[in-house]
């Protein structure tokens, strides 16, 4: 009998105490550990002064006080999301609370903790962990795990990529090595380099672990072996990765970064699948998310950031002509000329629209449609003049001087005045201007934070991500029906601290429809797909089958729409339509259905690509033939019972795909060619 025992569902977790009353984890979901002596700690937490037992700088582990704290109390309730349990735990420096929140139904669950300076004197925090998993393997771990890592650059978001430990430098040397496998992100930007998630499978267990650190700001994760196995440790900022250093007074408490967890049988995709369920739990109720509506941006390969009303009326006239329901006038629609370092203001250029922004935003209301308008909030250009009106403290600093990024000063959202400023903004563009689409960008990157009024650069900074936040979800509560689009840079700040918020997310910038085929395709990896905002942005001079590649790149997410549509001949002007109309067929169904990925996790280099989503009766499968010499391709499909190509229609007898026993083989003639398939299966077939 463990000495607790949590179940919940399909959840299960045990601990154990060891004989000096240090608690850990004998049990966790689908992997015990009873072979495991109980020496690793619940809570890494190490305190500046205090020893750090397993080599300071290489490793968060033998961290002080955390090695000490011993078992206090623990208690057990119900919430509206599920059970809680809550482990207190004491030394002589520093109390702690260890929470975990189960989500009633998953196999998921949320970690965090609290650090109380138990002290009479102040202490200071160089690192918490908010999660620690220990002998996450199966012996021999260097045969048996896959890591699974999803890089995450501009142009190229959400890309995983998969390794064994020894393949990403960590063998067994010993009983334990100097080294770790470790992600660090720094800055304001969340998911530059990598997304805050990754995933873990033991291939010898038929396993998978997967982890989504929820922060919109610095975080850290790393992997490495301890006493022959294997640990898993999250967190969000630390002194040694990302400049965070936090003094707390006596008495004075600091609550962790929250990070999701979750175990599977199955590998990657089983993982993936069950994040979604949980996303989709976490996230903020929104109509935006059941009715799906299609979005028109006048960005992307089209007005590029030189929006007029000359410009845009013909752009309205085609957009709702092709079936779309908002359209978004993105950057440029508040300066006469160049506007980069200019930004802050926010009022319409008079330049652009000689009859005043109302103009067009009326006409768009004109023709059925809701308007948008692109937004940098948290930014204020070098040459704004608001920028030299306000003081110092309203923008991040560092060693006393202003944090200058591209052109751009960062506003600090601890400090009234610029919450102030922003609401105002918010207020004038949905009241004056009758806006209900905000695209809210974010396109520089402000470093390790600011210093002014804060123990550390990092520390300065967790606390504008935690003051922004908090605005943010203020702002949603003031205006329910206003949708506000994540953006950053595309999906450069892709992370579950902003999208518990946003309905919906820009995933890229990527201007090449044939390299968004593989982030699209990857996209509901990120994100849930009903958050997930693809480009479908139609050439001027392109042919029917690009016209048919963009639609087909968005139609199982977001539909995002732009291009030159008013420029089109009628046949491909015809297949944006049917693209559209199509989508809205079934979108009503997307928040319901599952990811999946039949020829595997998409990459910018696959000759092939497949993803679907499906629920136990039917599913709606989009196939992209990319630079592959091979025109067929057999896709794994279980308990198939039928295949129809639905996009576009005309295709429907050219492309059909001969039923297999192991699935469909699918026909496409050309390179760079993209159908979608509606798929049904037999009864027989389940999750």
């Amino acid at each position: 009998m463990s000495f607790i025992d949590f179940k919940e569902d399909n959840f299960h977790i045990s601990f154990e105490l060891n004989e000096e009353q240090q608690i850990y984890i004998s049990q966790f979901l689908l992997v015990g550990k009873s072979d495991v002596q109980g020496a690793f700690p619940l809570i890494q937490v190490h305190v500046s002064g205090h020893n750090q037992n397993d080599h300071h700088a290489r490793k968060h582990t033998g961290s002080e006080p955390g090695s000490s704290l011993r078992y206090h109390a623990h208690r057990e309730s119900e919430n509206a999301q599920g059970k809680k349990l809550e482990i207190d735990l004491h030394s002589p420096a520093v109390h702690a609370r260890w929470h975990l929140q189960h989500f009633r139904g998953l196999q998921a669950a949320r970690v965090w903790c609290d650090i109380r300076n138990a002290s009479a004197d102040t202490i200071g925090l160089e690192y918490v962990s908010s999660l620690t998993l220990f002998a996450i393997d199966s012996l021999p771990w260097q045969k048996n795990s896959v890591l699974h890592l999803p890089h995450n650059n501009w142009y190229g978001e959400a890309q995983w990529k998969s390794a064994t430990p020894p393949e990403l430098g960590l063998d067994k040397v010993n009983v334990f090595s100097l080294n770790r496998i470790a992600i660090e992100n720094t800055g304001t930007w969340s998911s530059i380099g990598y997304l805050p998630m990754a995933a873990f499978e033991d291939t010898a267990a038929g396993t998978t672990l997967l982890w989504q650190i929820e922060h919109n700001g610095s975080w850290q994760w790393e992997i490495g072996d301890f006493r022959n196995r294997l640990y898993l440790q999250a967190s969000g900022p630390t002194e040694n990765e990302n400049h965070w250093w936090k003094q707390l007074l006596p008495g004075e408490t600091f609550t962790s970064v929250p990070v999701a967890v979750s175990q599977v049988h199955g590998g990657l995709q089983e993982a993936l699948q069950e994040i979604t369920r949980y996303r989709r739990r976490i996230m903020r109720p929104s109509q935006d998310n059941v009715q799906l509506p299609v979005i028109f941006n006048d960005y992307m390969n089209c007005l590029s950031g030189d929006p007029t009303t000359e410009k845009l009326l013909p752009l309205i006239d085609a957009a709702a002509k092709a079936g779309c329901e908002y359209f978004c006038i993105d950057c440029g629609w508040y300066s006469d000329g160049e506007w980069w370092d200019g930004v802050g203001e926010w009022l319409p250029s008079s330049a652009r629209f000689p009859g005043g922004i109302h103009e067009p935003l009326e006409y768009i209301a004109a023709k059925g449609m809701k308007s948008g308008l692109w937004l940098e909030l948290e930014v204020m250009g070098i040459a704004c003049p608001l920028a030299q009106k306000l003081p110092d403290e309203c923008f991040f600093q560092r060693h006393g001087k202003r944090v200058i990024d591209h052109q751009r000063y960062q506003l600090d959202f601890r400090h009234p005045l610029v919450q102030e400023h922003a609401e105002r903004i918010i207020t004038r563009l949905v009241e004056d201007y009758g806006v209900s689409y905000i695209k809210m960008d974010y396109n520089i990157n402000a470093g390790s934070g600011t210093d002014y009024q804060a123990d550390s650069s990092g520390d300065g900074l967790l606390q504008h991500n935690r003051a922004y936040l908090a605005w943010l979800q203020k702002t949603m509560q003031r205006y329910p029906q206003l949708v506000i689009e994540n953006c950053g840079s595309g999906g450069l700040r892709m992370d579950y601290a902003m999208l518990q918020q946003h309905s919906i997310q820009s995933v890229t910038d990527q201007t090449d429809y044939r390299l968004m085929a593989a982030i699209a395709a990857a996209a509901a990896s990120a994100v849930t797909p009903e958050q997930a905002a693809i480009w479908s942005y139609p050439l001027r001079e392109g042919d029917r089958e690009e016209v048919v590649m963009n639609m087909v790149n968005s139609m199982l997410l977001r539909v995002h729409q732009s291009g030159h549509l008013a420029e089109l001949s009628e046949e491909r002007f015809a297949l944006v339509q049917e693209g559209i109309a199509l989508y809205k067929t079934f979108r009503e169904k997307i928040p319901h259905l599952q990811p999946f990925w039949p020829l595997g996790m998409p990459t910018l280099s696959s000759p092939w690509l497949a993803f679907g989503l499906r629920n136990e009766h039917e599913a709606w499968l989009a196939v992209w033939r990319m630079d592959s010499e091979q025109g067929a391709m057999t896709v794994p499909l279980a308990q198939l019972a039928t295949i129809t190509c639905v996009y576009p229609q005309a295709e429907q007898s050219r492309c059909q795909p001969i039923l297999q026993s192991s699935g469909a083989c699918v026909f496409l003639n050309q390179k760079m060619t993209a159908r979608l398939f509606h798929l049904t299966f037999t009864s027989e077939y389940t999750r």
